[in-house]
């Protein structure tokens, strides 16, 4: 979720019910190097409460030291990330290329519990490859080392989020290990929740693309579980609505420039599905400003409701 899951749409997703949100995921050795771009992905607003503040590296004393360093930010939990599939952060040994060497994992993971006070999480996956499933050995090493929690997303590292998750290695986990273990991957509909929850005895569920152009999916979500019943999908002027709202949390989070830039995906993700999407989504790539989307948008409603239709 990074470039995803920054301050706007965190505070959108925790208004429409998101138990814990959780950060874009930051470099410890930017932050030791302190890289200027870094400091924009550590805000956190009060609002947004409880939240988790994710790292990425590889070596044990450089994580733990910013672990330390960085305890007093106001963030409720450290999470380490060990199931980033990217190749650029795979190639420097971090992120699901910690799958290949559970030592060093689990060194990483006791240094930086012992360094803080605060709860360490750790996200993985089923593995690097089919070759090498070994999500329960690294949950298992994860629960030695100090973790809180361990969160699954049921697919290996090769599969990037191509095919389907694997649930049935979330259940695996949850069996051998008794720290709460978060299911993740395959989450769009509350169904899929309580199918998670039956298949995998999983403590809780990790949703990320399922949210993107979808905070609504947390409010179904509970909405489904308190009373049984669905909402429906919002129509397309609520879409609107929270689409201008995300964009003008965008612009005075980043500026003009980049925040117009950065929702055009949040734009076509929200507009998916709806009648026209992939002609809206070509004139959405066109906006310059804030004042050119409204006028976009407002447009489209004006012409469903002279056609007696969603968009």
């Amino acid at each position: 979720m990074a470039g995803v899951s920054d301050l706007p749409f965190r505070l959108l997703c925790r208004e429409q019910g998101a138990g814990l949100v959780c950060m874009e995921m930051v470099s410890a050795k930017a932050i030791l190097y302190k890289n200027r771009n870094t400091e924009e992905l550590l805000t956190i607003d009060p609002k947004e409460h409880p939240v988790s503040l994710q790292l990425f590296g590889s070596d044990p004393d450089i994580i733990s030291e910013i672990a330390k360093q960085i305890e007093e930010r106001p963030f409720d939990i450290l999470d380490l990330n060990m199931g980033c599939p990217v190749p650029k952060v795979v190639n420097n040994g971090d992120g699901s290329a910690l799958m290949k060497n559970p030592r060093l994992a689990g060194e990483i993971i006791e240094k930086t519990a012992r360094a803080i006070k605060k709860p360490l999480t750790v996200k993985i996956r089923k593995g690097f490859d089919d070759a090498h499933v070994n999500a329960v050995e690294l949950a298992h090493i994860a629960q030695e080392s100090g973790a809180a929690a361990v969160a699954v997303h049921g697919r290996t590292r090769e599969q990037y989020y191509a095919g389907h998750a694997d649930w049935d290695i979330i259940r695996q986990v949850k069996e051998a290990v008794s720290i709460p273990v978060i299911g993740n991957g395959d989450i769009r509909t509350p169904e899929d929740v309580a199918a998670m929850a039956e298949q995998t005895g999983c403590d809780g569920y990790m949703i990320a693309r399922g949210a993107e152009g979808n905070p609504w999916i947390f409010r179904q979500i509970l909405h489904y579980f308190e009373t049984g019943e669905h909402l429906s999908r919002p129509d397309f002027s609520e879409v609107t609505e929270m689409l201008l709202r995300h964009a003008k949390m965008q612009i005075d989070c980043k500026g003009d420039y980049t925040g117009i830039r950065e929702i055009r995906k949040h734009a076509a993700w929200y507009t998916a599905g709806y009648r026209n999407s992939s002609k809206l989504r070509g004139r959405i790539n066109e906006v310059e400003n804030y004042e050119q989307l409204e006028a976009l948008f407002r447009e489209v409603e004006s012409y469903n409701e002279k056609n007696g239709y969603e968009a």
